[in-house]
């Protein structure tokens, strides 16, 4: 696949002079080849690279070009591809719109757009006009926006055994809230890798934090998980799996400084713990409640 780089945007050919420097620039950030032949610079992300996906993170990693050292961002590289891949996976998997208004994002005016935090994360900060429901625009407003992967959410199930496994490990957001106690169970979750579809995440992330490889995924849902002020989107699912009696109660990536400890209970104890309040974390208790619908379906065909 060959590219040119020009000004964010990309079309056919070889590259000389500043374009050829944007490009190294580009390809180093992105961690695709970028080789230099008689006729200029050519970039090439393999045959089967998504051009959809390098054309979003173009948007990205161009902004930082003239700022910020090719080699700093590179840390951030699998952040800047998986953001770029949650735009690749909305623009091609869309709710319905039944009930709620068929309007679309390109109604809606954007007068400017900065960046005021730009790391590991990413905050927007958009002064916009949108539709209201009576037909009219609004003022002109500012809005903020936590710019977010997506994620794949697994509950491992054994409907022979009827029981499910949680985990838990200190989460920043209880910690910065105050919460005296913010070690929380959770599903197995994991952000979605730029190249990933949300399933293979899903399994991924059993066999990285629970050591456990799914027999079946029973999608739940996909949802955002805070829409006000976040493009996190969730890929919720129920993972079939046997649920070993012992095993290793701790699991987790030391090179992402994965501290968790697993828990495998049984279900009407993980029922018991969405009403005492013990499991207060939204995706878990949705999970469960869901489980508790289907079960019957799930163990009679175990």
């Amino acid at each position: 696949m060959l590219r040119r780089l020009s000004a964010g945007k990309e079309t056919q050919g070889h590259l000389t002079g500043a374009d050829a420097d944007r490009a190294l620039f580009f390809a180093t950030v992105a961690g695709i080849s970028c080789n230099e032949t008689e006729e200029g610079m050519v970039l090439g992300a393999g045959d089967d690279a998504d051009p959809q996906l390098y054309e979003n993170a173009a948007d990205e990693i161009m902004g930082y070009y003239g700022r910020v050292g090719a080699e700093d961002l590179e840390p951030r590289r699998q952040m800047i591809l998986s953001r770029a891949a949650a735009r690749v996976i909305a623009s091609r998997q869309q709710a319905p719109t039944h009930l709620r208004s068929a309007m679309q994002a390109d109604a809606v005016e954007t007068l400017s757009q900065d960046t005021p935090h730009e790391g590991f994360f990413l905050t927007r900060s958009y002064r916009l006009r949108h539709p209201q429901f009576s037909g009219e625009m609004t003022e002109a407003l500012t809005r903020e926006v936590f710019v977010a992967t997506d994620a794949a959410l697994v509950l491992p199930y054994d409907p022979v055994r009827d029981r499910v496994l949680l985990v838990e490990q200190f989460r920043m957001g209880p910690f910065g809230r105050g919460d005296p106690y913010p070690w929380v169970l959770e599903p197995v979750a994991g952000r979605v890798d730029a190249g990933e579809t949300p399933e293979e995440t899903a399994r991924r992330e059993c066999r990285e934090e629970a050591d456990l490889e799914l027999a079946k995924l029973e999608h739940v849902s996909s949802h955002y998980c805070s829409p006000g002020c976040s493009t996190e989107m969730f890929h919720c699912y129920v993972g079939l799996c046997d649920l070993p009696e012992g095993g290793k109660s701790h699991g987790g990536l030391e090179v992402e400084h994965e501290d968790i400890r697993r828990h495998i209970i049984d279900f009407e104890t993980a029922m018991d713990m969405t009403r005492t309040g013990e499991i207060n974390i939204g995706p878990l208790f949705a999970l469960l409640l869901w489980l508790e619908r289907e079960r019957p379906r799930l163990t009679a065909s175990a």
